[in-house]
């Protein structure tokens, strides 16, 4: 199939957003997990977490504009506290639920049977099914002129990882973590490391590790 601008811009809407959310390919399945200033949990899927740097450890993320209710995003706005948790394979379909528009005084967490999980002194809920969780404090906040999305930067000051799965220079096997990927807006899928990669340079083959 071929498209051009003019085609894109006259598909229905769901269509479009179908097609162009699966182009970018595999994304991660990550639950935010948020408070209000009262407390009052939120938790929501979210696919476009993305590492900006690591010294200080950074990720970004983007969210919808918001003429309706966000209430993950205002909570972060409120509160500058939010966690990042890697959706499993075994709680897919709790997870995947998130996405419903709740009212703001449901929890997504009491709504879809997921525990919460909270750090002393962390004003943000962690998911207790996740075997990697991340807490972030809100470094910086842009709403951007393109489309009026939002770009929230993070930085990262809790981390939360099973043992077995950090190797000896610091790399995280995800595959081992039960980590799943996402595709599009609604397809999961398991995660299998094919082969590590040697450090790339100019004057040597490329050179698989494992």
């Amino acid at each position: 199939m071929h498209f051009t601008a003019s085609d894109i811009a006259a598909m229905a809407s769901r269509y479009r957003a179908a097609l162009i959310n699966s182009l970018s390919g595999f994304k991660p399945a990550n639950l935010v997990g948020t408070a209000d200033a009262a407390g009052s949990s939120n938790l929501a899927i979210i696919s476009s977490v993305v590492h900006l740097g690591s010294h200080p450890p950074l990720l970004a993320m983007i969210m919808r504009p918001s003429p309706v209710e966000r209430h993950t995003l205002e909570n972060i706005l409120d509160t500058r506290c939010y966690t990042i948790n890697h959706v499993a394979q075994h709680f897919i379909e709790a997870a995947h639920q998130t996405a419903a528009r709740y009212p703001r005084e449901q929890s997504e967490f009491t709504a879809t049977g997921l525990g919460e999980y909270w750090m002393e002194g962390f004003a943000a809920p962690f998911v207790q099914e996740a075997s990697v969780r991340m807490g972030l404090q809100l470094r910086e906040h842009q709403q951007l002129r393109i489309n009026d999305t939002h770009l929230l930067i993070g930085e990262v000051v809790l981390v939360e990882v099973p043992d077995d799965c950090v190797a000896d220079d610091g790399s995280v096997d995800i595959s081992a973590a039960g980590t799943v990927a996402l595709s599009g807006l609604d397809s999961y899928y398991s995660t299998q490391r094919l082969r590590r990669m040697a450090y790339a340079k100019p004057d040597l083959p490329p050179r698989a590790v494992d």
